[in-house]
Order: structure tokens, then C-alpha cells, then sequence
């Protein structure tokens, strides 16, 4: 069964390659879908993968990477994810 969520990235999340690494991981768990920045400088993630990769890429993203500094992820259930197959970065 595939896991469709949104996210809102909170926390020094842009402007540090937040976008880069999210999309390297989604594509190192397989998870599909997109990443954006918003006006807000927060991120904004759309993801869709299996139970199990979901787990992992959410875990990865609540953790960030040395330059981020992620403080909160909302995270609620997404209806439909545009994804093409692939994970992106949306502008």
C-alpha cells in the first residue's frame, strides 16, 4: 500500500541545500514526488512511497542534514502526489 503525505519543513531549512538533500534522500529510500521552497522559509514537501520507505524518508527529513537546522515537521495525509515517477524540485 503506498503512504501519500505533506510536509512543512519549519527551522533554518532554506538557503542551506535543504531542497538538494531531500531529494537525494527521497531517491535513496524511493520515495516520489516534490520539494519546494516556500514564502514563509519553511519547505514544502508532497511524498509518496511504501509504508516502510515513508518511514525512513520522515525520519531522514526530521533530522536534516549539518547545515539545516530543521525544528518542526507538520506532517498530515496527501490526497494525490504529482510526481511523474520521480522526486523534483518544484520553484
Amino acid at each position: 500500500m503506498m503512504v501519500k503525505r505533506h510536509m512543512i519543513v519549519h527551522g533554518r531549512v532554506q538557503g542551506v541545500g535543504f531542497r538538494q538533500f531531500t531529494t537525494t534522500e527521497a531517491q535513496k529510500t524511493g520515495v516520489k514526488g516534490w520539494v519546494r521552497n516556500k514564502t514563509d522559509s519553511t519547505v514544502e514537501i508532497k511524498a509518496e512511497g511504501s509504508e516502510e520507505e515513508m518511514s525512513a524518508f520522515i525520519e531522514t527529513i526530521k533530522e536534516g542534514h549539518r547545515f539545516a537546522s530543521v525544528s518542526n515537521v507538520d506532517i498530515s495525509p496527501a490526497e494525490e502526489v504529482e510526481h511523474g515517477g520521480s522526486f523534483t524540485v518544484h520553484y
